[in-house]
């Protein structure tokens, strides 16, 4: 069975893009956001792919991805896909034997730019470049399958808060799922509250605050 093991950090600065070593153009949808089974469509330059993903246990999800025909892939993501699109531009930066994926999001989510580690194992220690900022692994605000229904550039705007959910950290025990409540938006239920404070969770969660062709 497939397996990501994964950290995602906001990023600082813009010393990343004097040490990538690629980049390429994404664009990707959602063909489902059920928090078990996401299914997401995406070009990478000129390759498309079709995803599935699995719920959340710590920061384990099974993930499973087949290239397909880019047109395919084109046209799924102008016929099907729901919400916005996400378009970014992907880096690919090495850094003391991990490789980090740093993805500037552009559109609907511009001014958004994240960093992703994938790891072997939950508890493998990282030694973060210096761009490397806030832990956002357990914000379901930064998953890109909340991003198509709530943009970044629309945050401020609708004062949209979301609860944070717990994230084992390196050397920490991984949380069992009776735990995680709401696995995909971690336990954050998206609600609209007809006040000025605008969508809100229903629970609050308790956990940390907190753009190549494709690896």
């Amino acid at each position: 069975m497939a397996k990501e093991i994964e950290r995602k950090y906001l990023v600082k600065g813009g010393s990343w893009k004097r040490v990538a070593t690629k980049r390429v153009a994404v664009r990707q949808g959602y063909l489902s956001t059920d928090r078990e089974k996401v299914v997401r469509v995406r070009t990478t330059g000129e390759k498309g792919f079709l995803g599935v993903k699995g719920g959340a246990e710590g920061i384990t999800r099974e993930e499973y991805e087949y290239e397909i025909p880019r047109q395919d892939a084109e046209e799924m993501l102008d016929a099907f896909c729901s919400g916005c699109l996400i378009e970014k531009t992907r880096y690919l930066v090495e850094h003391l034997g991990l490789l980090w994926e740093v993805d500037e999001f552009l559109g609907d989510n511009q001014g958004l730019v994240v960093a992703e580690v994938e790891l072997e194992r939950e508890d493998q220690p990282i030694q973060k470049p210096d761009w490397v900022g806030e832990e956002v692994t357990g914000d379901p605000r930064y998953l890109n399958a909340n991003l198509v229904s709530h943009p970044y550039g629309e945050w401020g705007r609708k004062g949209i808060r979301v609860g944070r959910s717990k994230v084992p950290r390196p050397g920490s025990k991984s949380l069992k799922s009776k735990e995680r409540p709401d696995r995909l938006t971690g336990g954050a239920v998206w609600t609209r509250d007809p006040g000025p404070g605008g969508p809100v969770p229903d629970r609050k969660v308790q956990g940390p605050e907190s753009k190549v062709d494709e690896a």
